[in-house]
């Protein structure tokens, strides 16, 4: 018997919402514009708090990530960045960052790793800067940025992946979402590829794509392919994240259209 199109758009649309679903329960949602202000800020956080549940952690400046803690329940933790979006390797700068996110009360640091070092071959560089990140804020989760599209090849990215997970990351991250290349399946299946094949992080490091994501449709094929090689187990905010300040408004639309059951699960996230 063949199977009409009518007969599986259900199906699709079923598929469709669980991804939203769960692409809302690990998302970072995001705020880095040079001209934020406390006002944005607020704004950001009104968002975090969807009618169909919570987001994992809204991104924001060092200097926001203090009104932001305020602005939100302890659930949704606040992220801040550090090193960026350049990726310097001045390590007194970074910490700089580091120091004030600490203070702030935040959860989490996305720091960039100091990619253009790494382009000109100096490793060393780049390892110092995470071995000082990592000190500087223990008991925060930190992911690095790897910046893969300006990395490019799939030596560089793998080095990277490799230099960040003997820093400490908790998380490998795609992008800044600042440079004209940013989240790509080609580069997530590299850095997924090596959190699998290191037994120390295969089930503890998590895996953030950012930049460059704007839908459900484009979430889900990162959701798969984490699926596919870290397993089951690996989607959930604690080893997932994406990072997108416009993916909020497709989640919404897709989750509007479920049914009233499935908007319950939703909230409980």
């Amino acid at each position: 018997m063949t199977t009409s199109s009518s007969d599986t758009a259900p199906a699709r649309a079923h598929d469709l919402q669980n991804s939203a679903r769960l692409a809302l329960a690990c998302l970072d949602l995001t705020s880095l514009n040079d001209q934020d202000t406390e006002a944005d800020i607020a704004k950001l956080c009104l968002r975090a708090q969807s009618p169909f549940g919570p987001v994992a952690a809204v991104c924001v400046w060092p200097r926001l990530a203090a009104f932001a803690r305020a602005q939100l329940p302890a659930p949704i933790a606040v992220a801040a960045v550090a090193n960026f979006p350049h990726g310097h390797a001045d390590i007194d700068a970074a910490l700089r960052d580091v120091e004030a996110i600490v203070k702030a009360g935040a959860q989490e640091v996305d720091v960039v790793l100091p990619y253009r070092s790494l382009l000109a071959g100096d490793d060393r560089a780049a390892s110092a800067l995470l071995l000082a990140v990592r000190q500087a804020c223990p008991g925060l989760l930190l992911k690095v940025i790897l910046e893969t599209g300006e990395l490019k090849t799939p030596a560089l990215i793998k080095r990277a992946c490799q230099l960040s997970l003997d820093g400490g990351a908790d998380f490998l991250k795609t992008s800044t979402g600042k440079t004209p290349v940013n989240a790509t399946l080609e580069a997530a299946r590299l850095m997924l590829g090596a959190i699998a094949a290191s037994p120390a992080a295969r089930h503890q490091v998590g895996f953030k794509a950012a930049g460059g994501i704007r839908t459900v449709a484009e979430a889900a094929a990162y959701l798969a392919l984490t699926q596919e090689l870290l397993g089951a187990q690996a989607l959930t905010p604690q080893r997932f994240r994406i990072g997108a300040s416009s993916l909020l408004g497709d989640i919404a639309a897709v989750l509007a259209g479920a049914s009233a059951p499935a908007t319950a699960t939703a909230a409980n996230y």
